[in-house]
């Protein structure tokens, strides 16, 4: 979660949206920005996947197996 913390606070600097603006502009309440930011592990799929389809991204399930083959 520190890596999707990560990602979205440099892109939102990116853009210089503040975190109420990126909010409005996702979409999503600035709680949902906030916990996202702060690396929380209780999120809603949903309204991460609103945040990263911004930057043209998605978060998807991953079987371990497909984890392995892109690891090797």
């Amino acid at each position: 979660m520190k890596d999707l913390a990560k990602f979205v606070k440099e892109r939102r600097k990116e853009v210089n949206l503040t975190q109420e603006e990126f909010a409005e502009r996702t979409g999503v309440a600035l709680t949902v920005i906030r916990k996202i930011e702060q690396g929380k592990t209780n999120l809603n799929m949903d309204k991460v996947n609103l945040v990263l389809q911004m930057f043209g991204h998605k978060l998807a399930p991953v079987s371990l197996k497909e984890n392995e083959i892109t690891n090797s």
